[in-house]
């Protein structure tokens, strides 16, 4: 694990808020001298704490407003069960997280679409058709008070 110190925090805390923020800006909002700051931040990203840099989208332009999480269980604890599985949602462009989760059930998806009618097409058509799928809990996200995800 990297050790972050008071100075990468905020620049990633920076980064976090604005990933396109001049180096020249961050270096003044962080206190550091414009080469000191992009030298740090060069080295959060090879040392693949700074992942990448991303474009946040609006949803409801480009037809993904309507977010559900979704609750699998699987009939079979297997490898060959999870990898068939995980593959199917790798090729699922309408779910945008897949997580393998300890509990009750075996993943926690969310999944993101047009419409009710998207989802529905979604769930009968693609979830539904996945082998080793036991069940399905579907939630469909009302609101969004807090999200910061980048």
């Amino acid at each position: 694990m990297t050790r972050i110190d008071d100075i990468n925090a905020r620049i990633l805390r920076e980064l976090s808020a604005d990933g396109r923020v001049s180096n020249l800006v961050l270096a003044e909002k962080v206190g550091l001298s414009p080469s000191a700051c992009l030298r740090r931040v060069q080295e959060l990203e090879r040392l693949g704490v700074i992942k990448g840099y991303r474009a946040r989208l609006d949803p409801a332009q480009t037809g993904r407003a309507y977010v559900v999480y979704v609750a699998v269980g699987l009939s079979e604890h297997t490898k060959t069960a999870q990898e068939t599985f995980e593959r199917a949602m790798q090729r699922a462009e309408e779910v945008t997280e897949c997580h393998n989760v300890a509990g009750a059930f075996e993943y926690m998806l969310r999944v993101e679409v047009e419409d009710l009618p998207a989802y529905k097409a979604f769930h009968t058509e693609k979830l539904g058709t996945v082998p080793h799928v036991r069940s399905i809990t579907s939630y469909m996200v009302m609101g969004s008070p807090k999200d910061v995800r980048g």
